[in-house]
């Protein structure tokens, strides 16, 4: 083994270490080990680092610009043992990455939604998606997190929802509204009663007692929603994840027309979905218009106060 690649293992066991996932970079980071070596380039270079972070022509700019971010991670590494390195500078290839704007679902939706998921010609998978997804309309929940859910992160007693080493490795409880709690509770009663075998401590399982598969749910949730004719005119069609965002507008759609305090209520809001920041939750008032009016009424408002 080189002791380039050597270097690649110690710099992804260290930083593993202190608990960054790195997922993936031990690939990328071998495909540039291979192509120093086949360009012959003794070290890392500026030059080289751009010519293998664009080799896939077809790419679009911002995974360039992730391929060239895993280099220069290494790169700074490596500088403090080989002072030949060259660090490519950040403004290198820059691609600001450009959400996409989220579909909106309105209740009508949410309940033709799972409608549509209780038609599953499984009568098991079609309560697993109809209280999957009602979950994610219900509390915001990333998609990922309910999967992982097990039967021990529901406290029905307590109302509670425990979310364990969610994304950035964060953890965080959830209290659940009397009917959310209820529907939780009629599914894990029915699924007991199928007596799988179930493999998995999974408080969601497929028809074979499994935890359920992201691509999977993902299929099924194009098929329900193509199948209850929402977001058929719009210009992207509607994703799992835009249950998220459709909660947290609602939300904040509730606090500025009570006439709360909405910056005060933000950073709760922000901590319910495990958000790092509350500024990541402001991004929320540019997904409505609706939204966005009464925020600027709000506004000037204040400024007229202060006049």
């Amino acid at each position: 083994m080189s002791d380039l690649r050597v270097a690649i293992e110690d710099y992804l066991a260290l930083r593993r270490a202190l608990g960054f996932k790195l997922a993936g970079h031990d690939r990328l980071l071998a495909d540039f080990a291979d192509y120093l070596d086949q360009t012959k380039t003794p070290t890392i270079t500026i030059t080289a680092a751009l010519a293998w972070a664009i080799r896939p022509q077809a790419a679009q700019p911002i995974r360039w610009r992730a391929r060239l971010c895993v280099v220069r991670g290494f790169a700074r590494h490596l500088r403090a043992l080989d002072p030949r390195v060259e660090v490519p500078p950040v403004d290198l290839l820059p691609h600001r990455h450009q959400r996409p704007v989220p579909y909106l679902f309105s209740p009508a939706e949410i309940a033709e939604l799972l409608k549509a998921a209780g038609r599953l010609r499984s009568p098991l998978r079609a309560a697993a998606c109809q209280t999957l997804f009602g979950l994610l309309a219900a509390t915001g929940m990333r998609v990922g997190e309910a999967i992982r859910l097990d039967d021990a992160d529901v406290d029905y007693q307590a109302g509670m929802l425990s979310v364990r080493e969610s994304k950035f490795g964060k953890s965080r409880q959830l209290p659940l509204h009397a009917t959310t709690l209820d529907a939780l509770g009629r599914y894990a009663l029915y699924r007991d009663q199928q007596r799988l075998a179930a493999t998995t401590s999974s408080f969601f399982v497929s028809t074979t007692g499994t935890r359920l598969v992201y691509t999977n749910l993902r299929g099924t949730f194009r098929t329900l929603v193509r199948a209850a004719g929402i977001g058929a005119a719009a210009p992207r069609y509607p994703r799992i994840h835009d249950l998220r965002h459709s909660f947290a507008v609602a939300t904040l759609l509730d606090w500025y027309r009570d006439g709360g305090d909405v910056a005060a209520r933000t950073p709760l809001l922000s901590a319910y979905l495990g958000h790092t920041s509350p500024a990541s939750t402001y991004w929320y008032l540019q997904a409505a218009p609706e939204l966005l009016a009464l925020a600027a009424n709000r506004v000037e408002r204040s400024l007229g106060e202060l006049a």
